[in-house]
């Protein structure tokens, strides 16, 4: 089920072109937002207010960066020993600073379309569509910060063009199963949902026993993976064909991200052993203890990297 490639190749190569310029200049940074909620109180109350804090700093950098080229939101929320895991960048702050100076020179108007947030202890997980020029379809990105001492620490993500007419009939990014909101659901059923997908996933994919599917999800599935027609059917027809294709193939999962009725995911596949595989993010809505929606990107792992981190 390999992306599209064309604009995500132009978003690459723009990245690696101007990873390492100079930054030209500074812009202001707007009054920021108190940040003692990252440090705040114990208990479910203090833990709630430190997710918070960590969302609102994941959005507030990826939108100043790549939305305005806001080199001070980098000084402010990210530390200078950055780690990034994204094979066209060098490590570091100053290099996302250079990033997105230079980015917001030659797309002025582009846009970091958050759709929606989670986090889970020290980790964040952001779900957009990246749009570079006005009425473009633009990419699929999830992005995965992981925050240290209230800071951004350390950077994944995977990207996949937007196509033109997904074969479910759902978008990438839209929320279909009710109720109709991006936003996680509460926090108490974070440990009981993350299990449940964390099981499923492993006889799903790692085990690859398409039982599964009438286990774990609902009759009422909806697919956003536009390769894969809609409903439990689909995904059926869909994976078992992958699964004959790719008897040996291997699903690694890297980690996994929690918070209320979402479950992320972020995983290498390898098609056959030669193979580099893929970096996919999985994000499974859960309802009444069934899976109800799905969404993922897709990207291939090159053969070299501006980093020694690899994607996972």
């Amino acid at each position: 089920m390999p992306p599209t490639i064309s604009v995500r190749r132009a978003f690459l190569a723009f990245v690696a072109s101007t990873a390492v310029l100079g930054a030209a200049a500074v812009p202001a940074l707007a009054a920021p937002r108190a940040a003692s909620a990252g440090h705040a109180g114990h208990g479910a109350q203090g833990d709630s207010a430190r997710l918070g804090y960590q969302k609102d700093v994941a959005a507030r950098v990826l939108k100043g960066v790549f939305e305005r080229g806001d080199t001070a939101v980098v000084d402010r929320f990210v530390r200078p020993d950055y780690i990034q895991h994204n094979p066209q960048a060098p490590d570091g702050a100053e290099t996302l600073k250079n990033l997105g100076v230079a980015l917001h020179q030659q797309f002025p108007d582009a846009k970091y379309d958050i759709k929606r947030v989670i986090s889970e202890g020290d980790l964040v997980l952001v779900h957009s569509n990246v749009v570079l020029t006005p009425g473009a379809r633009g990419t699929a990105v999830f992005d995965i910060f992981r925050f240290q001492g209230g800071k951004i620490a350390e950077h994944w993500d995977v990207g996949q063009d937007v196509p033109e007419k997904p074969a479910d009939g759902n978008d990438m990014f839209s929320t279909v199963s009710w109720p109709r909101t991006n936003q996680p659901g509460p926090g108490f059923l974070t440990a009981y949902n993350k299990k449940l997908v964390t099981t499923a996933f492993d006889e799903l994919l790692v085990k690859k026993d398409l039982s599964a599917l009438d286990r774990y999800w609902s009759p009422e599935y909806e697919q956003h993976n536009p390769n894969i027609p809609n409903g439990v059917d689909g995904a059926k027809a869909g994976l078992g064909g992958y699964f004959k294709q790719f008897p040996q193939l291997t699903v690694t999962p890297k980690r996994v991200i929690a918070e209320g009725d979402l479950v992320a995911v972020h995983s290498h596949y390898v098609n056959a052993p030669e193979e580099r595989g893929q970096a996919i993010v999985d994000l499974f809505r859960v309802r009444g203890g069934k899976i109800v929606e799905h969404w993922d990107v897709i990207q291939d792992v090159p053969a070299t990297s501006a980093n020694d981190n690899g994607m996972f």
